[in-house]
């Protein structure tokens, strides 16, 4: 693989805000890629709330800044008219789209941890799934015409896991299982026109949001496994933004269509390490370390 094997590509970011969404759209800039960076938060208007800071415009920054070129957009998702006019301008700048990356979340302050989903507060659960699946269906709607014009490109779902185990709450497991099944869905609408689709999981995420809640820093983190021993195991969201950047960088990647895969796995296949060196494999200490706490729990 060349040093920068996407150059030349145009690639939309969904989500880009932070997490691995911004991981992602770094990676892609690392790998030459145009990357537009699109999410709601931009600076002067965060969307998030003041707890978090992170915006678009710093996004696409460091695209640049790794060797590509970021362009902010700002987009409500859940608005198909903003959508519509993100790839209308897409189009007309570029005039072509390689890769479609749907990041869109925005359900951590919905999620309701620990609580039986009988009690939960269903309006919170639905409006959980609106931004976490119907924008990734407007999203793709509108990205679909553009890669199908050209017959060619990638869509690729981020997700949390790569199997059926249940995630621990009723609708973030819903909304992460059906983004899975939505990556299947495509590509096999999609297949005929050589446009390829597929879901992608990060493992532990080393988010800007995880390392405040830890109290740390990059510089510092592995001091944040003193509260929480797995966090030893974590990678920084530049690793599955590596993993993305080889699945788009791959000529044989429709092989992999329809198909769900992970940050640790394609790393395996790939060969590419994450941006401190490391090559955490998070399926690997999960078999070890966390399944053996869960069979034990069970017991109990």
């Amino acid at each position: 693989m060349g040093t920068q094997p996407l150059a030349g590509r145009v690639a939309v970011v969904a989500g880009a805000t932070r997490g691995a969404g911004r991981g992602i759209a770094r990676m892609l800039g690392e790998a030459g890629a145009v990357v537009y960076c699109s999410g709601r938060s931009v600076r002067g208007a965060l969307a998030s709330g003041p707890a978090r800071p992170e915006t678009i415009d710093e996004s696409a920054e460091w695209v640049t800044a790794h060797g590509g070129k970021g362009i902010a957009v700002q987009v409500d998702h859940s608005d198909a008219r903003q959508v519509e006019q993100l790839f209308a301008r897409v189009w007309e700048e570029q005039g072509r789209l390689d890769l479609l990356v749907n990041d869109i979340w925005g359900g951590d302050e919905l999620t309701e941890w620990g609580v039986p989903f009988w009690e939960l507060d269903l309006d919170r659960g639905i409006r959980l799934l609106r931004r976490a699946i119907d924008t990734h269906i407007v999203t793709a709607r509108f990205a679909a015409p553009l890669l199908v014009a050209q017959r060619s490109g990638l869509v690729v779902e981020i997700t949390d896991g790569d199997s059926p185990r249940y995630r621990g709450n009723f609708f973030y497991d819903l909304a992460k299982a059906t983004v899975i099944r939505m990556a299947y869905a495509l590509g096999e609408e999609l297949k005929f026109c050589q446009v390829t689709a597929l879901a992608v999981t990060p493992g532990f995420l080393r988010s800007e949001a995880m390392l405040d809640h830890f109290g740390v820093t990059e510089a510092n983190w592995q001091e944040g496994a003193a509260r929480e021993p797995h966090f030893i195991a974590s990678e920084t969201p530049c690793f599955v933004g590596r993993a993305v950047a080889a699945l788009a960088a791959d000529p044989a990647v429709a092989a992999k269509n329809g198909g769900v895969y992970s940050s640790w796995g394609l790393s395996d296949e790939y060969g590419f390490s994450d941006i401190d060196g490391r090559r955490p494999h998070w399926g690997r200490y999960f078999a070890s370390h966390v399944e053996p706490e869960l069979g034990a729990a069970a017991d109990r």
